[in-house]
């Protein structure tokens, strides 16, 4: 991209605003990072990053595009960490002077001090991280390219502008984030860049699991996520971040009879899943869908590998999972774990005699979760034989359909008891206490089984009778 079409592109009101600013003091000035990179990716970028050379110099400039923007423009000052923000409409200029920073072998907090251009962008990431377009008036639109970012944005190459191994031991971040600009651009990782990788893999112990986390939710949130995963794979640090992932890796060989590779299963699954939803928790239940089959894994002589009851402990594995990654523990985690416990139940009833019982213990289950668990089960339906893909989905629509009947006539989803907690009380005379719900749960079975219908009148007559049996007086 040539000057002429870097100032075709750029926000022109910011650029020229910051121009002038940091004319008016005598300071070169660039914006520098992501935007630069989005300009030639074609991206729209709602921040811009800005680069001052000289003490003090981001502040300074801030304060005087503050003062220019005139009338309700506001300043943020950060003296902790030497930048300031002005909001410019919908978008953020930040601005930091030109810095070189120096790393302890214990620490990812850098010893930061007073650099050139040169200092700063040479510090940064990634090659496309390290480009600048510079804003003064004697040069402005001239693109700074030191380390052949352009050609790496060309050829689709993530790669560090300095040596990789001192670029990811001083901020071993910088390793997840190398994966996550691969997944989200579907760029390649250099050779040389993805072995430093492998090498300092180790290194990302010393960062948050906050941190890791939030690299982790936006190579999920990617077109493809397992691009990411099969990466954190191949460099070891899928086995440091989350090692119950990792042991789903491999096939193991018995008397000639192996299992399928539960990884490149649920590789395929999470793809299939992410086609057709944004859904982040419904995406983590695809990832961790089967994490409890390592665990469960055994060999039996007549029926060869079984992975007996991996749903159950694997909903028990994934809140584990999740404190370990300081992930959301309220609804999240609890629809991730649903997703997981529930996934096997729909592919049974495709196998077996399909009860109008079976179903609507289904329905009443998933409740609100019901869609997005057949998208799950179906995208989980993977096999080489194309014969049998084409059995099971057939038999999967059959499930479909006779759900969609049941539920008409029913009018499960979203089930809640037609008796509630507080009328069983108020017509026994009871606290809170066990019997309520066994009672409870017991109109909620026979709604289930089809001993009763979905009705108000009919489940109040039943709660009599079993209050009956109970030995439980009627006051009400």
């Amino acid at each position: 991209m040539m000057d002429q079409e870097i100032i075709r592109r750029i926000d022109r009101k910011a650029f020229e605003t910051v121009g002038r600013a940091a004319d008016n003091l005598g300071l070169p000035c660039y914006a520098v990072g992501g935007y630069v990179r989005d300009l030639f990716l074609k991206r729209h970028s709602k921040d811009i990053d800005f680069v001052a050379v000289g003490q003090g110099s981001g502040i300074a400039i801030a304060r005087e595009v503050a003062a220019l923007l005139g009338r309700g423009a506001h300043v943020s000052v950060f003296r902790t960490y030497g930048t300031a923000q002005v909001r410019l409409g919908a978008t953020e200029l930040e601005f930091v002077g030109a810095r070189r920073e120096s790393y302890r072998a214990d620490s990812r907090n850098p010893i930061v001090e007073e650099g050139t251009l040169d200092d700063d962008i040479s510090r940064r990431d990634f090659t496309i991280n390290a480009m600048a377009i510079a804003v003064n008036a004697e040069n402005f639109g001239t693109l700074i390219d030191r380390f052949g970012g352009v050609d790496d944005l060309r050829n689709r190459i993530i790669r560090t502008p300095l040596d990789p191994d001192i670029t990811f031991s001083d901020d071993p971040l910088r390793m997840m984030r190398a994966i996550r600009f691969a997944t989200q651009l579907d760029f390649r990782i250099f050779p040389e860049t993805f072995e430093a990788i492998k090498r300092n893999a180790s290194r990302i112990d010393i960062i948050t699991r906050e941190r890791i986390s939030t690299e982790l939710e936006k190579i999920m949130r990617s077109p493809r996520p397992s691009i990411g995963w099969r990466l954190l794979s191949d460099s070891g640090l899928l086995a440091r971040i989350l090692p119950q992932l990792q042991a789903m890796r491999g096939v193991e060989t018995v008397r000639g009879r192996g299992h399928k590779d539960n990884f490149d299963h649920t590789m395929l699954v999470l793809d299939r899943v992410a086609e057709q939803s944004d859904d982040l928790w419904l995406r983590w239940g695809a990832l961790l869908h089967d994490i409890g089959k390592p665990a469960t894994k055994r060999w039996d002589e007549e029926t060869g590998w079984t992975f007996h009851n991996h749903n159950f402990i694997g909903a028990k594995m994934v809140g584990k999972i999740f404190r370990a990654l300081k992930m959301p523990l309220g609804e999240p985690l609890k629809r991730v774990q649903k997703l997981v416990e529930l996934h096997m139940r729909p592919i049974a009833l495709v196998e077996e005699t399909v009860t109008d019982s079976a179903i609507r213990r289904l329905i009443v289950d998933a409740a609100e979760d019901l869609d997005d668990l057949m998208l799950l089960c179906r995208a989980d339906i993977t096999s080489r034989n194309q014969e049998k893909v084409r059995r099971h989905l057939a038999n999967f629509q059959h499930v479909l359909e006779k759900m969609a009947d049941v539920n008409e006539r029913d009018h499960l989803r979203l089930f809640q008891p037609p008796v509630s907690g507080e009328e069983i009380m108020s017509t026994f005379g009871l606290a809170p206490s066990r019997p309520v719900g066994e009672i409870k749960n017991a109109i909620k079975d026979a709604v289930i089984e089809g001993i009763i219908p979905n009705e108000h009148d009919a489940a109040f007559q039943f709660m009599l009778q079993l209050g009956e049996k109970m030995n439980l007086k009627r006051i009400n």
